[in-house]
């Protein structure tokens, strides 16, 4: 099973975004990246789940704690990602710390009680005139 990680910050019904994937999803674990408020009054309702605070104002001690603890935590080549909640500056710190930590990342989210993902590479990696040297 897959690994969540999800940031719970600002944005307005983003948290029904990370609420629906956590309720979709059949998670070996879920870590929540969250801001102070986000910490103190979300309930995710499953044991499942784990809130990291994270202070905004300190990218750099965030992003080697986070690279920590994925490291330390995710026992998995890549973890599923949803970032639709926050800013510039937490969506970076956190995708450079998971990166940092070896994982590779699938952006999901959730449409009409379903789990969807971006495809990275809608068209094939290697160019047709090399796929007969294969």
């Amino acid at each position: 099973m897959t690994h969540l990680i999800a940031l719970l910050s600002s944005g307005k019904g983003t948290w029904g975004q990370v609420n629906s994937l956590i309720k979709l999803g059949q998670w070996e674990k879920i870590h929540l990246i969250c801001n102070d408020f986000a910490y103190e009054t979300f309930d995710p309702k499953t044991q499942k789940a784990n809130k990291i605070k994270f202070d905004e104002k300190k990218p750099t001690e965030e992003f080697k704690k986070l690279s920590e603890y994925f490291k330390k935590e995710v026992n998995d080549f890549e973890v599923a990602m949803n970032i639709t909640s926050g800013t510039g500056i937490e969506h970076m710190t956190i995708i450079s710390a998971a990166l940092k930590a070896g994982l590779g990342i699938r952006f999901i989210y959730a449409d009409f009680n379903e789990i969807k993902e971006f495809e990275l590479l809608n068209e094939k990696y290697i160019p047709e005139e090399f796929n007969n040297e294969l």
